[in-house]
């Protein structure tokens, strides 16, 4: 049989509450799966999926306002594993960087001492992971080694910085938010400081529009909304005009490049950069929530928006697509007006009050399909998106708004008819692209209309708002131990009881038993407590004072009234009140025994005696015994037959019967009265005798607590004296500790324990009573910033202080504030997050996932059911699984790399199949359905991203407002080829502009510009003298005038506009010149000054130039992830090994495949190194050969 086992294991840990408004916008959901926020001066740690808190790291003396984890955008191998990396900011201007699993702090940053205003990781370098930017009020942002703590560099701007915005498109461009306006920073690098101040503008509010104003009118408002517009100008506004005052937010849209969203109360602005002006206006109605935050989604062009009352609302960018047009309604001539996010989900609000709003919102960085809101109470809520399939013909048409369809992919490839389906892992496995105007959904797929709707699957509470009185359960024994929990009771101050379980830290049950503030507890059992609350005092001075028995299983309680303090031992309780004299209680029949006569001395401290005459009453219970045992006196044999409820019956009999004898126990306790003089009583039933008087000690003030243990009884004043006494010995010893009012002294449990805890207005001391000397103290103000409200012993060796913060601390007996181990843990619900493994093992555990050949068949063993009923399904491609297994370790680098490889090589793929069914009719790459999404940008396919440049130009153009919109425009139109629509707004301009004349001589140039070979000849060199002098955008136009855009792209590439060059490689040229000025980027991105690889890497993907994918990955040291891709490359034909190939095909793969079985043989993966040695040839032989010698050697064994 088994040994009986049970965990009461309590490690130092803390529970929070409520927050403080610095804490608002502290929080942060990191590609790791697990949400940080800051709690006062702590930072907390909760796992996202079970809302468990998993960590809660201390070592901010001050409230934190920022928490970023770490970006995960890089490659994962032994030397760089898995880790969980945070950094968090304080008040004070502190920056400390964690080790969250080992709760250890890595590094601590200070600049100056004001609160830092943002934060963020710098994510787009290869070459170093630990960069870390920060505002520095008044205007400094300043650039850190987050290892080390190095300053990088140092700059200062002349206005005060608010927040700061990178964009997702372009790292260099920096954008910050000041109090006056926005600076654009072009040049960011890690390397050096920006040069210059920086392009600054000002931005007038939209209030300040008169066609705002216009919203209050319900038939006009379409029309109101579509005239708003907001002017960029590098001129201050005058006085009237509010700047950014009302600005909430500044954020890029990482859907699309080159915009941006201003957050106002009761608008979101959409700008798009190019051209400074706005697209889309979402307003909300007068009656309508106002916003608090936003964040924009990368995988659609999606807004999660938090609304004051605690609502999160979802808003999808509307389609413009001619098939959502049904037969009764007109077709809108001009559907491209205006950027329209349409409400598509809300979840419920919260109840607001004064102390109870919503702080902040945090959305899933890996999967963007849920959100979790930070309440100031402490509270965190998880909710979900959930899609639902819905039948079309019950849509109602008449909405206006557009449905949302399902997409046919999963994983980045079509889905088999077969093949499981995960349809919530992700937002863009639950919506579909939003079409883009004029396209078509490809034909024949089916179009299949979903809903979307929020679940909460996630709530964490906080402790309520002080005060507190916290009582831990009756000590572990060797008798209780089967049934042992350790539950703290916490008394509140809205008169409930919380019990913790504290292997766990959660909330094991909540009583609702008080009317008023609980000011103690006494446990009378390990599952019974006693609490009294008393209520604050009415217009005549009088109190409510409430007393419950509460038994924690059934949740009953016995209510007695009226009382003003209480002491519990045992049999009896003592009550004591503020004018009236003692009365003594039965807790067992819950009767008043006595009530002491007036005479009797008031009471300032009580305590019982920790020893009483328990032979004395096992004597009187034996004698009982055999008492009731003459009375039923039975034979041997009938003994044997008796049932176990007649047992029960004859047990429950003997306890009455004890009761109607009166047997009790005779038990001793002291106390003080005002003078100071120490009383000693005996109570034995009702009876209550004066055993001794011990005159008051001179150097003792007005004593306030008494604690009483063994032969050690000690005593606490108003002065901050202790007074130790032997009472075997009969000497005593007084200590002043000069720390004021002595407010609570209580000895740790455990026999021969003689360790005690006192606690005063200032702190608290723990003290050896045998050596009488302190251990260990804590004193507000100095050690700590919280004030402690009351204090308890949690085991022999740990204690628990309640502060004025809203937390609860268990604490080692040093009551040094310490963070634990996160796999220390006791968790209730299993939590699946690779980066709380040793590195060793998440490697192992991913190469398990992603790759289990060896076996014949997969098996898996992990928590998520559907999860693994995908990897388990045969239909589930190798691309669908490293996708899934890159989701699933939040793997930022892996996920976007094997998205844009499973796209392209599924494409190519479509193109063989297409072409060897049907030679004459091939699909040109170009044109196939299901396209990469927009996000990607300059990685989609070139007909896909000229159709949406021509979509947001045309929207540009409606949006126009001042000549300088035009202007760009025109600029723009030119570049894309667009010359009959150009020349109709060049001929806009107004003759008294002192550009009419310029705009007339251009018109009539572009339209009389020929193909013949003096007048390109004379365009081509004006455009060269006139990059060579400084202007390259007019230069670059000039060229595309005349189908010189191959040499546009090299003037640009030569100039530095990388970025712009394959813009309009992607525009303008056909696919072999495209591809030949991306190949330039791509060499540029690996330049060691640039050191993009991984961005590289994803260019060649969009090329189809799988070899070189291989071979980067390769001398990149990717092992896994080249062997992974060369795997898929061989599956889906993007190079086949023959006898015929290639020897320099060969020759890759074979080392790929070898250099692959390596490192997992150092993973100590044996079955996977076997297989790709074996795979490897003649470069892998010698492994192979090592590799089975050892298994010859484990079998001999």
């Amino acid at each position: 049989m088994l040994p009986y086992t049970v965990n009461f294991k309590v490690s130092a840990r803390t529970l929070t509450g409520a927050l403080n408004a610095h804490n608002k916008a502290a929080v942060d959901w990191g590609w790791q799966g697990l949400i940080a926020y800051g709690c006062h001066s702590l930072v907390v740690v909760i796992d996202s999926i079970t809302a468990q808190t998993l960590q809660v790291l201390e070592k901010h003396k001050a409230d934190v306002v920022k928490v970023k984890w770490a970006r995960e955008n890089y490659h994962h191998n032994i030397g760089s594993p898995y880790c969980l990396r945070l950094a968090s900011a304080d008040v004070s201007g502190k920056i400390i960087v964690w080790d969250v699993a080992a709760g250890v702090a890595q590094c601590e940053i200070q600049e100056h001492a004001k609160p830092i205003q943002d934060v963020q990781w710098l994510w787009n370098q290869d070459a170093s992971r630990d960069l870390l930017l920060a505002i520095h009020p008044p205007n400094y942002i300043v650039l850190w080694n987050a290892d080390t703590g190095t300053k990088l560099w140092k700059k200062s701007y002349a206005d005060n910085m608010l927040s700061f915005s990178f964009d997702p498109f372009d790292p260099s461009h920096l954008t910050l938010l000041t109090s006056e306006g926005i600076v654009f920073i072009s040049d960011f690098s890690p390397s050096k400081p920006p040069s210059g101040p920086g392009k600054k503008v000002y931005i007038s509010s939209p209030h300040s529009s008169p066609a705002h104003n216009k919203l209050a009118t319900a038939t006009g408002a379409k029309k109101a909304l579509n005239k708003v517009k907001i002017l960029i100008t590098q001129e201050k506004p005058s006085a009237e005009f509010i700047t950014l005052n009302d600005c909430l937010q500044l954020a890029y849209l990482p859907s699309k490049r080159n915009h941006m969203l201003l957050l106002y109360p009761r608008e979101i602005l959409i700008l798009d950069l190019e051209v400074n002006q706005t697209v889309g206006v979402i307003a909300i109605e007068r009656t309508g929530v106002p916003f608090l935050q936003v964040i924009p989604c990368f995988q659609r062009d999606g807004l999660f928006c938090l609304h004051e009352n605690g609502c999160i609302t979802l808003r999808v960018r509307r389609s413009y697509n001619n098939i959502f047009t049904t037969s009764n309604e007109e077709p809108d001539p001009d559907p491209v007006q205006e950027l329209t996010y349409d409400l598509r989900s809300q979840c419920d609000a919260i109840r607001v009050t004064k102390t109870v709003r919503p702080f902040s919102m945090v959305c899933c960085p890996v999967n963007e399909n849920a959100a979790a809101l930070v309440v100031s109470d402490g509270r965190v809520m998880i909710w979900e998106l959930k899609s639902a399939v819905c039948n079309r013909n019950t849509r109602n048409s008449s909405s206006g708004v557009s449905p949302l369809y399902s997409p046919v992919s999963f994983c980045g490839i079509p889905v088999g008819v077969l093949q499981n389906k995960l349809p919530d892992l992700s937002l863009d496995n639950m919506i579909g692209q939003s079409a883009i105007a004029g396209e078509e959904h490809p034909r024949g797929s089916i179009l299949r209309e979903v809903h979307l709707k929020f679940l909460l699957t996630g709530l964490l509470s906080g402790l309520p708002a002080p005060q507190f009185a916290i009582r831990m359960c009756p000590p572990l024994t060797t008798k209780n131990i089967k049934m042992y929990q350790p539950l703290l009771a916490v008394g509140t101050s809205n008169g409930s009881v919380l019990v913790y379980h504290l292997t766990s830290g959660l909330l094991h049950k909540e009583l609702s038993i008080h009317s008023c503030e609980v000011k103690g507890i006494e446990w009378t059992s390990l599952t019974s407590f006693l609490s009294f609350a008393t209520s604050t005092p009415n217009n005549v001075g009088l109190v409510r004072n409430e007393l419950q028995l509460v038994d924690l299983p059934t949740g009953f309680f016995a209510k007695r009234g009226l009382f003003s303090n209480f002491l519990y031992f045992r049999q009896y309780l003592a009550v004591v009140f503020k004018d009236k004299p003692l009365e003594l209680w039965d807790v067992r029949t819950c009767t008043l025994l006595r009530e002491m006569s007036k005479n009797f001395p008031a009471i300032t401290a009580l305590e019982w005696s920790p020893s009483h005459n328990l032979k004395s009453l096992r004597k009187k219970q034996l004698a009982t015994r055999e008492a009731m045992a003459r009375q039923t006196v039975v034979s041997d044999t009938e003994l044997s037959i008796v049932e176990s409820s007649v047992i029960s019956l004859l047990q429950e009999a003997e306890s009455k019967s004890e009761l109607s004898q009166n047997i009790s126990a005779r038990e001793h306790f002291v106390f003080t009265d005002n003078d100071g003089q120490v009383y000693h009583l005996t109570v034995e039933g009702n009876s209550v005798k004066d055993s001794a008087r011990i005159p008051p000690d001179g150097s003792m003030g007005s004593i306030t607590c008494i604690a009483w243990k063994g032969d050690t009884l000690v005593l606490g004043d108003m002065d901050g004296n202790l007074n130790f006494w032997d009472l075997k010995g009969r000497v005593s010893r007084g200590i002043p500790t000069h720390r004021s009012w002595v407010r609570k002294i209580r000895f740790a449990p455990g026999k021969g324990n003689q360790k005690l805890i006192a606690m005063y207005n200032d702190g608290a001391e723990v003290w050896d009573t045998k050596e009488v000397q302190m251990v260990s103290s804590l004193r507000s103000g100095r050690n700590v910033t919280f004030r402690i409200l009351d204090v308890d012993w949690c085991t022999s060796d740990k204690v628990i202080l309640a502060s004025d913060d809203g937390c609860i601390r268990v604490l080692e007996m040093s009551m040094k504030s310490a963070c634990f181990r996160m796999d220390e843990q006791e968790l209730t619900e299993p939590v699946w997050c690779p980066y709380l493994l040793v590195p060793r093992a998440s490697l192992v555990l991913k190469a398990f996932l992603l790759h289990q050949p060896w076996n014949g068949q997969y098996s898996l063993d992990i928590s998520h059911v559907e999860i693994k009923k995908l990897l388990l399904d045969p239909e589930f491609t190798l691309l669908q699984r490293c996708l899934l297994v890159s989701r699933l370790y939040g793997d930022e680098s892996e996920l976007h790399f094997w998205t844009v490889a499973a796209h392209y090589l599924h494409s190519l793929s479509q193109e063989k199949s297409a072409s060897t069914t049907a030679p004459k009719e091939a699909v040109p790459r170009d044109k196939l359905s299901n396209p990469l999404d927009i996000c990607y940008d300059v990685l989609c396919e070139n007909a896909y991203f000229q159709k949406f440049q021509l979509e947001r130009v045309n929207l540009q153009e409606v949006k126009r407002s001042t000549y300088d919109h035009t202007r760009k425009c025109t600029d723009q139109l030119l570049l894309l080829g667009q010359t009959d629509r150009a020349v109709q707004l060049l001929l806009e301009t107004s003759a008294d502009n002192q550009h009419y004349y310029c705009d007339s001589l251009k018109a009539c140039l572009v339209t009389t510009v020929t193909s013949s070979g003096p007048s390109q000849s004379t365009i081509k060199l004006v455009a060269t003298n006139m990059i060579a002098n400084g202007k390259l955008a007019e230069g670059v136009q000039l060229l595309c005038l005349i189908d010189k855009a191959a040499d546009a792209c090299r003037y640009l590439q030569t100039y530095g506009e990388w970025n712009r060059a394959a813009w309009l490689a992607k525009v303008r040229l056909n696919p072999e010149e495209c591809a030949d000025v991306l190949k330039r980027w791509v060499d540029h991105l690996c330049s060691p000054q640039v050191n993009q690889k991984s961005k590289a890497l994803l260019v060649l993907l969009s090329l189809g130039c799988f070899f070189s994918v291989a071979e980067t990955l390769h001398s990149m040291r990717y092992f896994d992830r080249a062997a992974l891709f060369v795997e898929a490359c061989l599956k889906y034909g993007a190079f086949e090994v023959t006898e015929d190939t290639d020897i320099l095909c060969k020759k890759l793969v074979t080392a790929v495949y070898a250099d692959y079985a390596r490192s997992l043989k150092n993973l100590g993966f044996k079955q996977g190194a076997v297989l790709f040695a074996s795979k490897a040839g003649a470069a892998g032989k010698d492994l192979l050969n090592e590799l089975e010698s050892s298994k010859e050697e484990r079998i001999e064994e």
